[in-house]
């Protein structure tokens, strides 16, 4: 397997933190460490023409994050996604260091 699995659990942060930081908000309300997938939908309308490549990034890593909470990740009331996953889009240029396939066992 080359890369980094994906498997890594967070207990506890600061999840106010990381929004501002990946973002740019912070939701009104974070449960147990989600956030309401509605937010990311009123937060994150549209992406202005004369936008900054700060707020080009943190829109794409809003639309990601929705498509995760939305589609690949959902919570059980299909309302919520949690934060943790936000933390795999912290650095784009990593991610190609991700193992993101099945893993094959080498013998």
């Amino acid at each position: 397997m080359d890369g980094f699995v994906l498997t890594k659990s967070i207990q506890s942060a600061d999840w106010g933190a990381i929004c501002y930081d990946l973002l740019g908000a912070i939701p009104d309300n974070i449960y147990r460490g989600r956030i309401e997938m509605g937010w990311l939908r009123d937060t994150f309308l549209e992406l202005e023409n004369d936008s900054t490549e700060v707020e080009r990034i943190r829109y794409a890593q809003a639309y990601i994050f929705e498509m995760i909470g939305g589609y690949l990740m959902p919570d059980l009331s299909r309302n919520l996604v949690h934060l943790r996953w936000l933390l795999k889009l912290v650095d784009f240029r990593a991610t190609g260091d991700f193992s993101w396939g099945s893993v094959v066992l080498a013998t």
